[in-house]
């Protein structure tokens, strides 16, 4: 990807989080799904660490998918389609912050124009790093980002609820810091209800991410109203997709039958939006 198109990209996706619009960023695990995606009519796409794990056959969150194999699979889908993408760099590929910034730089030189950075360890024992250790890390990643050339667009994420430590006030101070530390986008997965998103967006003042679904299920319009300015789907479609193939296995296995095809995209029409460019001119949606 040459640096004009780079810089393209990463203008547009800035220019979504300025915008007074929600908008939803669906998060693709491969190539084939960012030209599905791209051609249904989003504005731009994110990665899924959990989604390229799964693909591989690995367990995600258990450091087994290589900081090579995120970029690798991160590089195939921003070559899929000239849409802006952020890369899920889950921690950074380790603890020191000049890791964190290396990920990011290697990041942007994969094509990508935005990456998340967590505050995750990796260690099931001691799954969040402290306060000052996060903040250092977020900054550091901010200082990379900055020294690019482009609009890069970093979130920041804080995974106490994800982790087994559901507390708000801590939530909230570390996206504070992590907001002061210059992170462009702020992120807390696994807010339980309405009641703490709105109290996570009036708190800071940078556009806040929420992942989609979970036993709330809130709409867009309904996220929109509590602050809300970007929406991500996580690993969520590709769960789906994989609980498909399981539902369909199983149909065969144990009643015998093939009813299953009957949901599937029909040959002709996934071969016609795998052969489309990679500017997605035919499409749907453009």
């Amino acid at each position: 990807m040459n640096t004009a198109e780079q810089q393209r990209r990463a203008a547009e996706f800035r220019a979504l989080h300025e915008q007074t619009d929600t908008f939803v960023i669906p998060n693709a695990w491969d190539a084939g799904t960012a030209r599905i995606l791209h051609g249904l009519g989003f504005r731009a796409l994110a990665t899924t660490s959990a989604g390229l794990a799964h693909s591989l056959g690995r367990a995600d969150g258990a450091g087994l998918v290589s900081r090579t194999e995120t970029l690798d699979n991160a590089r195939a889908i921003a070559s899929a389609t000239s849409l802006p993408v952020t890369a899920d760099l889950e921690n950074g590929f380790g603890d020191a912050p000049e890791t964190v910034a290396e990920s990011i730089r290697l990041a942007a030189a994969a094509g990508v124009v935005g990456a998340s950075i967590e505050d995750t360890t990796g260690r099931p024992e001691d799954p969040l790093y402290d306060f000052d250790s996060a903040v250092e890390r977020v900054a550091a990643a901010v200082e990379a980002a900055g020294s690019l050339g482009i609009p890069f667009t970093l979130t920041a994420r804080a995974e106490n609820f994800l982790y087994g430590r559901p507390d708000l006030k801590d939530t909230i101070r570390r996206l504070r810091a992590f907001e002061a530390a210059g992170a462009d986008v702020l992120y807390a997965p696994g807010l339980p209800d309405a009641e703490a998103i709105r109290e996570v967006c009036s708190s800071v003042s940078r556009p806040v991410n929420v992942l989609a679904g979970g036993a709330s299920r809130i709409s867009v319009a309904e996220l929109a109203a509590l602050g809300v300015r970007r929406i991500s789907l996580g690993s969520g479609l590709s769960r789906l997709a994989l609980g498909a193939v399981r539902q369909a296995a199983r149909e065969v296995l144990e009643q015998g039958t093939f009813d299953f095809a009957a949901g599937a995209l029909p040959y002709g029409e996934l071969n016609g939006v795998m052969a489309s460019s990679a500017r997605g001119e035919e499409g749907e949606g453009q």
